[in-house]
């Protein structure tokens, strides 16, 4: 055959069922003439004479060979991709944005699924980490065709996901690395990919003929031969448009019929039942798939990208623009919560990124146009509507009310998931894109039914909103004031007279309807294929403004308990709305923005920085109570809380590093009411700049901070800002015991004229001797006060090992700063160990220091030893009255005979008494581990001491119970001080029980001018009546408890 002579072909259709046809084939390869006649199969009628029958592959292309150039064809075709918004000729690299997908194998229950659509942020972000684990049989593109549990190999694969979570980039990433060697190359020669859009055609054909767009019919031919090495990547079976599910028996790849029923016989594997199926859809189309496609086959979804392929997605778009522009990119998204959850839809994380570089193109800030939530799913819904929906059967606006319809209906019911048969309550079919089906069981042994819902709670929301504005005027503002007045209602139990909660149910359908009353924003939901774009109502956006204003006046009756976000819910709306005028006329509505007890995101505190930015001057901000604050969101609010002339603030960790931006946001002539942190320390130089910014303020509230060390400078400079500023508390308080330290916590206040000074300490390894100075003094005495000395003696006594025993040259000191401050009011101490030594010291102070009216010594409850003479000493003095109160001080093995004597007489009557007798004396009584029962020395010689109190007034006396020989001391008492005219005996504090006969011993002997109360626990049995253990002294726990025994109080 002449080398320019065509080749020819010849089918002939066999009469029978055959799977491969008869015919007859001539062909010339490379100008070579035509040597022999090659026929397979074949059947003629007539004379017919066949010498021989062969085949010679030596003149034809191998099978390799056709794969070879196919792969050639197909790594051109696949490897880049076009950008939505993309001219004719921009392409980009495929491998420059796709990200591996967190797909899995484990069908999810209801409830798991119901968990993933309503979540955002973190929590969402927490959940997929979740999925991302074995336990849910987590897959890649590498594991599709990979043996299972029990070593099989399916030979069908369904690959499920909701509109825009990568089915399509899959695909295309499938065939690339396939074409490109490093995919299933040991599994499959060939890999064909057929889209469903475009099989939607009605025009007759054959599967060779569908193939062979990249080969030649006659390669196919060959090809089709081997169909176990085969995969055919069926892609996008939603977009088919499926009018029945059957079709005639297909069977022949060479038949010519209708595309679509070529598609089913390869799903039902009666076409080329060897080769292998990938088949890709949205949830909404897996019902109708899952009974096409022939059993067995695995199921695998993807569920988008997980937190760390957002990150990367980022570092491969921006790759060429720069690591830091990346990085700026994705921290500006990942602040934005709404913003963040939508990136883990990878088509929206590609839409975001487009807009993002399209910003930094232009020069104009990143997140211009993207700033509200609503912005974001105008955006997103529009660019879908525009990519996607092409031929669309119904007007847009119809869609999108169909939708509206169904998302209404789930806001209303509370529900996400719906039973599919909802679908035919609306009047137009709603768009899939925005929907996912999930398959369950009602029991087990049922077949699996399936429930629609939208492919995000936030969706079913925005959708909503959306409705409310598309409806006609006067049903639109009859919804809308509905859900205004149930918001307005709160949670029915939690309102009462002190408050009421706003019943944040729905308020972030309420905040996409503030979000589009913003013109700019409704403008933008416009369809370029379709005359349509969105206008709100003016009388809409009148309803939302004079809601929120009539909120933000009453939100002083908001509390903030249960619901707990009703201030910072206003501020989305307000930040929703974006309308800079408006917002300003709110806020200085506001006379103190107080957001009360919540958890602060960072996309509340940009929020709250919109809001307080457009404001000249913000009178009162309390950020007291908020939970989250980070540093980072510090240095995002600062600019704006420099402006606030009151201010509450609670940090999370505060740092060096972070606090230049405190500086900042304090600005200079105005009040810091409240500063707190739960983290981080500040170094000395540090924490000293800070002080000397908040001596520039005019009032300091309650402010502390934690710091590494406490030097004497430090605490010098932190006395000294209550001389010119008046400070309700400033403290610093050492993060880590550090013995350089002065002292572990130093707090002052300055109020009224007086000023109080706390110190203590604390060490791990040393117990302090004196752990805590406490004293109030006049203001003016603070400059008199030498704080370096009075501070380096402290740390002294407290440096040694042990109770301190050095020279008392050191206590000396330490007693002589405090008589030197004049009119000293009130001193509490703090000691490991309440020795005898100490307690004279103490006593020492009393009696240098006339003006003191009340000191107290104690030692902590864990500090309790046997050198301890009492656990607290306390002094008051009140119109001339001198008053003495010791606590005794229980012991693992006893409680103490007498718990407390208190006594009071005029100041001048305690010249005389030996007060370190008298605790030595108490303290021999207390110190027994049996009852009391010696010789009645010890209690003759505390009686001494009562009697030589000159005009005593009043005793009051705890006991471990009453007794018929404590009645007897308390009458003793009486008879010998007749000075006394009240006298109280109180049982309460160790469960004592008040005994019979020691009430009876009191009735018989009374004196008229003194008052005896008797208070604490008595048993009302008339016979057998409840006594204590005179052996152990204590009474039983539950001796309380037992209905017989009454609290009475009996006066004599």
């Amino acid at each position: 055959m002449d080398q320019n002579v065509q080749p020819v072909q010849r089918r002939e259709e066999h009469q029978s069922s055959s799977t491969n046809s008869p015919y007859i084939s001539i062909a010339a390869q490379n100008g070579g003439q035509v040597s022999a006649v090659v026929l397979t199969q074949s059947t003629f009628h007539g004379d017919v004479n066949v010498t021989q029958n062969f085949s010679s592959t030596g003149s034809q292309i191998s099978v390799s060979q056709i794969s070879a150039e196919y792969k050639e064809f197909i790594v051109d075709r696949y490897k880049m991709v076009e950008e939505y918004n993309s001219i004719l000729d921009e392409y980009v690299l495929l491998d420059k944005r796709y990200v591996d997908l967190l797909m899995i194998q484990k069908h999810r229950e209801v409830k798991e699924r119901e968990q993933e659509l309503c979540s955002k942020g973190q929590r969402l972000q927490k959940i997929l980490n979740s999925r991302n684990r074995d336990e849910y049989r987590r897959t890649s593109i590498l594991q599709l065709f990979s043996p299972d549990d029990r070593g099989c190999v399916q030979k069908a694969v369904l690959l499920q996901a909701n509109s825009g979570n990568g089915k399509s980039f899959t695909a295309q990433k499938i065939m690339l690395d396939w074409a490109s060697g490093s995919l299933y190359t040991d599994k499959f020669d060939f890999v064909f990919h057929l889209k469903c859009r475009e099989l939607n055609v009605t025009e007759d054909t054959s599967l060779e003929e569908l193939l062979s767009g990249s080969i030649t019919p006659e390669q196919i031919t060959e090809v089709l031969r081997s169909s176990g090495r085969l995969l055919f990547l069926i892609d996008g079976f939603d977009e088919l448009k499926l009018q029945k599910t059957t079709c005639t028996l297909l069977t022949d790849p060479h038949k010519t019929a209708p595309p679509k029923d070529i598609l089913i016989a390869l799903l039902q594997g009666k076409m080329l039942p060897k080769s292998f199926l990938l088949v890709t859809t949205r949830s909404t189309a897996t019902p109708v798939l899952s009974k096409l496609l022939k059993p067995p086959y695995r199921f695998i979804e993807i569920l988008g990208f997980s937190e760390k392929g957002v990150e990367e997605y980022f570092q491969r778009f921006f790759k060429d623009e720069g690591v830091a522009l990346s990085r700026k990119a994705y921290e500006c998204v990942k602040a934005n919560q709404n913003l963040f959850t939508a990136c883990f839809m990878p088509v929206i994380c590609w839409i975001i990124c487009i807009y993002i570089k399209e910003r930094f193109q232009e020069g104009a800030d990143l997140m211009s146009g993207l700033e509200t939530t609503t912005s974001i799913y105008v955006h997103f819904v529009s660019t879908l509507l525009e990519n996607h929906c092409q031929d669309l059967s119904h007007p847009v606006h119809d869609l999108l009310k169909s939708l509206g319809q169904l998302a209404e209906r789930g806001m209303l019911e509370q529900k996400v998931l719906f039973d599919e048969t909802v679908e035919a309550d609306v009047s137009v079919p709603p768009l899939p894109m925005f929907l996912c089906k999930i398959p369950f069981r009602k029991r087990v042994h049922a077949r699996p039914k399936f429930m629609v819902g939208f492919v995000h709670l936030s969706f079913q929301e925005f959708f909503t909103a959306l409705y409310y504005v598309l409806l006609d005027e006067d049903e639109s503002l009859r919804n809308i004031r509905k859900l205004l007045d149930v918001t307005n209602l709160g949670n029915g139990d939690d309102a009462s007279a002190h408050g009421r909660n706003l019943n944040l149910q729905h308020s972030p359908v309420i905040q996409f309807l503030c979000g589009l009353c913003n013109e700019k924003v409704s403008a933008a939901c416009i369809m370029e294929t379709e005359t349509y774009s969105l206008s709100v109502l003016p009388s809409i956006q009148t309803l939302m403004k004079k809601w929120i204003l009539q909120v933000i006046a009453e939100s002083g009756q908001i509390r903030e308990g249960k619901v707990g976000k009703g201030i910072v819910f206003i501020l989305h709306c307000l930040y929703e709305l974006h309308e800079e005028d408006f917002v300003r006329k709110a806020m200085e509505a506001w006379e103190e923005i107080h957001l009360g007890i919540t958890t602060l995101s960072t996309t509340d505190c940009w929020v709250l920085f919109y809001c307080l930015q457009c404001c000249k001057q913000i009178s009162s901000l309390n950020l007291a109570c908020c939970f989250g604050i980070t540093a980072d969101m510090l240095k995002m609010l600062q600019p704006a809380l420099r402006r606030c002339e009151k201010l509450c603030l609670r940090m999370e960790e505060l740092t060096d590093a972070d606090a230049n931006d405190l500086v900042l946001s304090l600005g200079e002539g105005n009040n810091l009411r409240y500063f707190r942190q739960h983290k981080g320390a500040l170094s000395e130089q540090i924490v000293q700049s800070v002080l000397i910014t908040l001596s520039k303020q005019k009032t300091v509230g309650v402010v502390g901070f934690l710091v590494k060390n406490i030097s004497a400078e430090t605490a010098v400079l932190l006395v000294n800002i209550t001389q010119n500023t008046e400070v309700t508390d400033l403290n610093i308080k050492v993060n880590e015991a550090c013995d350089a330290s002065v002292c572990s916590y130093l707090s002052v206040s300055n109020s009224a004229g007086e000023f109080r000074v706390r110190i203590s300490t604390y060490s791990a390894q040393i117990k302090p001797s004196l752990s805590k100075v406490h004293f109030t003094c006049p203001h003016t005495e603070i400059s008199s006060i030498d704080w370096r000395g009075f501070l380096q003696t402290f740390h002294r006594i407290n440096s040694s090992a042990g109770i301190y025993e050095g020279c008392e040259e050191d206590l000396v000191s330490l007693l002589g700063v405090l008589v030197s401050v004049s009119g000293l009011k009130e001193v509490e101490l703090g000691f490991f160990s309440l020795t005898e030594r100490w307690a004279s010291w103490v006593l020492s102070i009393i009696q240098a220091c006339p003006t003191i009216h009340k000191l107290k010594a104690s030692i902590g409850k864990e500090h309790s030893n046997d050198e301890c003479v009492c656990s607290s000493l306390c002094m008051s003095t009140s119109d001339g009255d001198f008053t003495l109160t010791v606590y005794g001080i229980s012991r693992p093995q006893t409680d103490p005979s007498i718990s407390k004597i208190s006594l009071t007489c005029p100041h001048s009557g305690t010249s005389r008494t030996d007060w370190s007798g008298f605790l030595q004396t108490l303290h021999k009584i207390n110190s027994s581990a049996e009852a009391y029962e010696g010789c009645e020395e010890d209690l003759a010689s505390l009686l001494g001491v009562l009697v030589s109190v000159s005009g005593l007034k009043e005793v009051e006396l705890g006991f471990f119970s009453l007794t018929e020989r404590w009645a007897s001391w308390v009458l003793s008492i009486i008879q010998a001080c007749p000075t006394i005219h009240k006298l109280r005996v109180d049982t309460d504090m160790w469960n004592g029980l008040i005994l019979e006969e020691g009430v009876r011993l009191l009735e018989s002997q009374k004196r008229p001018d003194c008052t005896l109360t008797v208070s604490g626990m008595r048993c009302q049995k008339p016979t057998d009546q409840c006594t204590v253990d005179p052996e152990k002294r204590f009474c039983h726990p539950l001796m309380m408890d037992l209905s017989c025994n009454q609290d009475v109080k009996l006066q004599f």
